[in-house]
Formats: C-alpha cells, sequence, structure tokens
C-alpha cells in the first residue's frame, strides 16, 4: 500500500529540488539521508543556549485547545527544581561511578568554550558540591573560576 511518502528517498526528499515545495516552509528537522544543503552547517541544534541560536518564539505557539477548562502548552521553566533530582542521582552513585560520570563529562565538554565549561560546572555544584568539585577538576578549571550565584 502506498502512503504517497516516498520512503525510499528519506526523510528529507523534500530537499531534492524536483520535490521542493514552491513555498518555503521551515522546520527544526536537520541530519538524514538525502541531505542535499548547508544542513544548517554549525548552527547549534537545541534551545535554549549561549549564542541566542533557535530561540523560542511564543508568538507562533499554537493556541491551547478547550476540554472542561483550558489546556495549554506546558512551560518548563516555571518549575525553579532543576538541581534537586540530578544531586539526588549523583549521591546514588559509587566512588567508581562518579569517577567515570566526571572522566566522561570532561571528554564530552572537553572542546566546548570555557565559559559553557564553567556554566556547566556551576549546575553541577547547585546539584551537589561533589559533583560540581569532580567536574571541575577533571577539566582542570579551577573552582575559584565558577561564579558562586547563578
Amino acid at each position: 500500500m502506498n502512503s504517497g511518502k516516498p520512503s525510499r528517498l528519506g526523510v528529507n526528499h523534500h530537499l531534492i529540488p524536483v520535490n521542493a515545495s514552491r513555498c518555503p516552509f521551515h522546520s527544526y528537522h536537520r541530519d538524514g539521508a538525502m541531505r542535499i544543503d548547508g544542513n544548517y552547517g554549525s548552527t547549534l541544534g537545541y534551545e535554549p543556549n549561549s549564542y541566542g541560536e533557535w530561540q523560542q518564539q511564543p508568538e507562533f505557539a499554537e493556541p491551547p485547545l478547550s476540554i472542561e477548562g483550558a489546556a495549554d502548552h506546558w512551560n518548563h521553566r516555571e518549575d525553579d527544581d532543576y538541581y534537586s533530582q540530578p544531586g539526588k542521582l549523583f549521591r546514588l552513585l559509587t566512588d567508581g561511578k562518579k569517577a567515570l560520570l566526571f572522566a566522561n563529562t570532561a571528554r564530552a565538554i572537553g572542546g566546548a568554550p570555557r565559559e559553557i565549561q564553567i556554566r556547566h560546572i556551576g549546575n553541577c555544584l547547585k546539584a551537589a558540591p561533589a559533583y560540581g568539585k569532580g567536574v571541575a577538576k577533571a577539566l582542570g578549571i579551577p573552582l575559584s573560576e565558577v561564579p558562586t550565584k547563578a
């Protein structure tokens, strides 16, 4: 049964010139087979980020759906407790697992700009002081460089 979707061409079939829309449209889709353009280059693919890429556009939000009262998009930023759960998880880890976490984190963000590494250490400190100290040590960044206030 043909669904009308050219799956053999991949998720980016609409980028092939003969299949391209005459009216441009935008999406956050990246990568995949048949990518024939620049794939947004090195543009960051997540939001929020430090460079102002992919900013939220609340003016384009879908209107709330009324279902026995208003249902709307849940704004996760209303909850300001971002650190208690990761702190509890960190405290459950054995010393060996903590050492792996520090090494893996340093390897993963070692190439990031220093200000982002420092911000990450600050977030880890908020979750658990030992977490932040371990990541800072693994990255070779003195805690004196990490702001104490967010």
